[in-house]
């Protein structure tokens, strides 16, 4: 089985020098892909940019920006793949031009102004037909009815929610608590760490595959 993942932040280049990105470190992401790789699956990583190491015999596709990683979700996707987790934390803006050159402090404020990045998931809908696709959902406040919308809207197999502002789960800590949410239920599993909960995902990808295609 081909499993395509993708980790970390995207950035958003205000100028050569400062951009836009967020928290993620790329620890869910990389975990999904070592598990994936541990049990014996062709696995591609595309990340963001991150501080960690890429795991050993996963390939390794680097992107920096929310076009970069969609045309590499798209060129992978378009090789074939058999199962899809999407983990990154991927910009929603980003500035309608960049600068060419450093913005410097004694000139005025620069006005942003934002214009809405592609959504990876919608826009790779057609090439996804027949993989197993698990999308995440990081919120702060009402998680599970976001979680649920994003779902249905972008045709998954599986979403995984997390609140963010809990204690132990999300950004930077090697821990997670999240709920698994399919078409016919929830499960909501205790705090446990991301390894443990990428091997959770791998065991809903590999039973899915079976329900499908007997293999």
């Amino acid at each position: 089985m081909k499993v395509l993942v993708t980790a970390g932040p995207t950035r958003e280049f205000l100028d050569p020098v400062r951009f836009l990105s967020n928290r993620s470190t790329g620890r869910m992401g990389f975990a999904v892909a070592e598990c994936a790789r541990c049990r014996g699956h062709e696995t591609v990583l595309i990340s963001g940019p991150v501080s960690l190491d890429f795991p050993e015999g996963v390939r390794a596709v680097r992107v920096v920006s929310a076009l970069d990683m969609l045309e590499a979700v798209r060129s992978e996707l378009s090789c074939g793949c058999d199962a899809v987790v999407m983990t990154a934390a991927v910009a929603d803006w980003r500035p309608e031009v960049r600068a060419e050159r450093k913005l410097k402090k004694e000139e005025s404020p620069p006005v942003l102004k934002m214009v809405r990045n592609p959504d990876i998931l919608v826009e790779t809908a057609g090439l996804r037909r027949g993989c197993v696709c698990v999308g995440f959902a990081a919120e702060t406040d009402h998680v599970m009815e976001s979680a649920v919308r994003k779902l249905e809207k972008k045709e998954l197999d599986m979403i995984v929610a997390n609140d963010v502002t809990r204690p132990g789960a999300g950004f930077e800590v090697d821990t997670n608590i999240v709920t698994f949410i399919t078409a016919s239920g929830e499960e909501q599993l205790p705090l446990m760490t991301k390894a443990a909960v990428a091997g959770r995902i791998l065991d809903f990808i590999e039973r899915r595959r079976r329900e499908r295609f007997g293999c």
